[in-house]
């Protein structure tokens, strides 16, 4: 049985109006929530970005639900710090809870003023930053120096387990590095012949754990409606890496994107009017073996959304029901 999930996208919509959302989706049938951790929106038209740690302490008491982020420790956060959060967080609310951790993007990690670094320096920082988040966790005191430096830092507070570290890859190439050190990997919906790479690099190279996938989708009650939210919203996510990692504000996305036409937006969003044309392509996705797949309806607006995938889509779904959750 698959989970089927509700993302949370802290660029788009306020914090407050985030919780009654996710509070919503749990009512609806959803059975997980995951969210992103930004600094920075990827357009002025999302509007928000709200701070991701503090959201997840009220949304996991707001709610039963199991919560993951996506976070990139190594420059905007130390690996102690996130250490700290993410033991906290799960000594709380114990089994709940999971993080998915990559390099980073620049639009959010260049408020440090520090010298956005090259892919490989990256890589090599966040391997190091998941070392002394795993040894913290486990009660060891650390200190160490590299691309990170750690002084004589120790969880006082921890959880009985340590929640998994997830690996984030979009390329195949990426997934088969994290496999050495992840304890599961989350991706974005691509096309299937992609994800089928994505998938057997990280398993061939010994990847264990879950596969977690997020799906960007735009729900509407017309074609022409649906597109026109993500192409108001999430055209400014159209650009591949090493693009979208390497601008470093909205403001530049936005001149970016500014000639970006609607129908080039489907490639990366799943535009519908149609339940049972979205649910025919989740259950693809859920054939390729993802446990775990997480909708973001792109727009700002989000209860229409929830209430379409509970009543139409996740009844014919074979995934993890509340009452088995």
């Amino acid at each position: 049985m698959t989970v089927i999930g509700f993302h949370a996208s802290h660029e788009q919509i306020h914090p407050a109006e985030l919780l009654k959302a996710v509070q919503h989706a749990e009512q609806a049938g959803f059975t997980a929530a995951m969210c992103s951790d930004h600094f920075a929106p990827w357009s002025a038209r999302q509007g928000h970005s709200g701070f991701a740690w503090a959201w997840l302490g009220a949304a996991m008491q707001a709610t039963s639900l199991p919560f993951g982020v996506v976070n990139a420790p190594g420059q905007r956060y130390h690996p102690a710090i996130i250490a700290q959060a993410i033991g906290t967080l799960e000594a709380m609310f114990p089994g709940r809870f999971w993080a998915a951790l990559g390099s980073g993007e620049a639009v959010n990690e260049h408020i440090t003023g520090e010298r956005w670094p090259d892919k490989d320096t990256r890589n090599q920082r966040l391997l190091e930053s998941v070392e002394v988040m795993r040894a913290l966790l486990a009660g060891h005191e650390v200190s160490r120096t590299g691309t990170i430096t750690v002084d004589r830092a120790r969880l006082w507070t921890r959880p009985d387990s340590p929640p998994p570290l997830i690996g984030a890859a979009v390329s195949a190439e990426t997934a088969g590095w994290v496999a050495s050190w992840a304890d599961g990997l989350a991706t974005v919906a691509q096309p299937l012949p992609v994800l089928r790479e994505v998938i057997d690099a990280y398993r061939s190279a010994g990847g264990r754990g879950p596969l977690v996938l997020q799906v960007h989708v735009s729900v509407a009650d017309t074609d022409a409606e649906a597109l026109a939210i993500a192409h108001d919203q999430w055209r400014s996510n159209v650009f591949p890496p090493p693009l979208s990692w390497d601008v470093d504000s909205p403001e530049i996305f936005d001149l970016a994107s500014a000639h970006v036409e609607p129908e080039s937006v489907r490639d990366s969003v799943l535009v519908t009017s149609d339940p049972s044309w979205l649910t025919d392509r989740v259950g693809e996705f859920i054939e390729l073996g993802f446990d775990e797949v997480y909708l973001h309806h792109v727009g700002q607006q989000q209860a229409a959304f929830i209430d379409t995938v509970g009543e139409r889509v996740l009844p014919v779904l074979p995934v993890t029901r509340k009452d088995a959750a």
